[in-house]
């Protein structure tokens, strides 16, 4: 009877451990911001054309620098209550 008690009571706390885990690791994920190109007015082939490339692929290089930079931002601290 001992031994069947402290399985049920290992399981239950083994249960709430991962329980915790689990919301632990939810909660530090963070999203990765999507990027967005933008499209030209009424130019449905223009993104074909070598200027029109190279302006986007600088656009998106500057996207992505941005938000790499966003990433390695330290997290702020939070305000200390009295």
């Amino acid at each position: 009877m001992k031994g069947v008690l402290g399985l049920i009571g290992l399981l239950l706390s083994l249960a709430m451990v991962g329980f915790l885990v689990k919301k632990q690791l939810g909660s530090t994920q963070q999203g990765v911001p999507s990027l967005r190109v933008p499209m030209a007015e009424g130019a449905q082939g223009a993104a074909s054309s070598p200027a029109m490339a190279g302006e986007q692929s600088q656009q998106i290089q500057q996207q992505v620098k941005q938000a790499l930079e966003e990433a390695m931002q330290p997290p702020r601290a939070a305000p200390e209550e009295k």
